[in-house]
């Protein structure tokens, strides 16, 4: 018994080290240099990799888990993160562009009968809108390939990571605000990753250094965790709801993250951090947020319904994205919260658009860049 015991154990553990080496973004050995999350049977490490079907490339950095407090007082609660990877800068226009630039494909796909989407498939569509009809309002501050992508609404984010993990076979997904919240801070306490206020104009993009301009990710120093632009350039979406407060049931719990989200029940306000390049010092620091609201950020919007995918107005001008990937993936079905998750009255506003022909549904799977190429050809 203690020889088939001890044969076990090898053998689980020999699994685990061989599932760890597998592993996109885990290393079976320490590295030797540079930042790195002990894991069971291995080292979370950066990684970048060629989107597939594109000409774009991804970066992410690992961070290590530990726990988040959540407000302040006794409505104050605690948050248990497990490591994740998060994209080393926002979402830039290089990258959101192939993402848009899937209308025109989706629709060529379509038109030769091939990967058609059923009811049976569905799990495996995202909806692209039609190219920008006044694309003024979202290229306001540039569309350098560098720059942030900016005025997608929460539900484009989450929609561009399902495309992301369809096409990598990773899971891709926004942060909680928990999780960003941990992200940011990169391990110091106080409401800056610096520390010292003063030393904001070395690390972020705000209203006193951007001479009233966006410029492009990467360029300030990064955080403790390897992460750009954190603090300023661009607000960035989180899959909460935006609460001017804790939410009381939760108010002195030690909760998981799926258990502290605050999964929207209304089209607005959905909740953005970090600042921006137009944002002052305090309006930067780890636990800023701002709530979105789609009646001002939508004023200009010509279309009936409203676009579920785009903005038009500021501070939206100033509001972009970044993904994570967690380090244990879920079953696809407890993945559609993170990805298509809406409140019923923007899901009817995706639909019509979509029955209006303002938009496209497409599968996204490892067998896309394929299939793009073959209608490329």
């Amino acid at each position: 018994m203690r020889i088939a015991s001890a044969c076990l154990i090898a053998l689980l553990l020999a699994v685990s080290t061989a599932t760890a080496a597998d592993t996109l973004g885990v290393s079976k050995t320490k590295p030797a240099e540079g930042p790195f999350v002990e894991i069971d049977g291995g080292f979370m490490v950066p990684y970048e990799i060629d989107v597939p079907g594109t000409q774009v490339k991804l970066s992410m950095v690992p961070v290590p888990g530990g726990t988040r407090v959540m407000g302040e007082g006794a409505a104050a609660y605690t948050v248990k993160i497990e490591p994740f990877w998060m994209s080393k800068t926002e979402t830039s226009w290089a990258q959101y562009k192939e993402f848009m630039e899937l209308y025109d494909i989706f629709k060529k796909i379509e038109g030769n009968g091939d990967r058609l989407v059923t009811d049976d498939n569905k799990v495996d569509a995202v909806t692209i809108p039609t190219p920008l009809y006044e694309p003024s309002f979202t290229f306001e501050n540039g569309e350098d390939p560098l720059q942030a992508a900016v005025t997608m609404t929460q539900y484009s984010a989450m929609q561009y990571s399902k495309w992301m993990s369809g096409v990598t076979g990773d899971q891709y997904r926004l942060p909680s605000e928990a999780e960003w919240e941990h992200a940011a801070a990169g391990g110091v306490a106080g409401p800056y990753s610096f520390g010292d206020v003063d030393k904001i104009g070395d690390y972020a993009w705000y209203v006193e250094n951007s001479e009233g301009a966006q410029n492009k990710v990467g360029e300030k120093k990064p955080n403790p965790y390897g992460l750009y632009d954190m603090h300023g350039n661009v607000w960035e979406w989180v899959l909460d709801a935006y609460t001017e407060a804790p939410p009381e049931t939760l108010a002195g719990k030690t909760v998981t993250v799926a258990e502290a989200i605050q999964w929207p029940t209304k089209p607005f306000p959905l909740c953005t951090k970090g600042g921006s390049w137009d944002d002052d010092a305090e309006n930067c620091k780890v636990t800023s947020k701002l709530g979105s609201h789609d009646d001002d950020w939508k004023a200009s919007d010509p279309n009936i319904p409203l676009s579920p995918w785009w903005f038009t107005e500021y501070p939206a001008t100033c509001v972009g994205f970044r993904l994570m990937r967690p380090l244990t993936k879920l079953p696809k079905a407890e993945m559609v919260k993170y990805w298509d998750s809406l409140p019923e009255f923007l899901q009817f506003d995706v639909n019509d658009r979509l029955g209006g022909g303002r938009g496209v549904l497409g599968l996204v799977d490892e067998k896309l860049p394929a299939a793009i190429k073959k209608v490329a050809d």
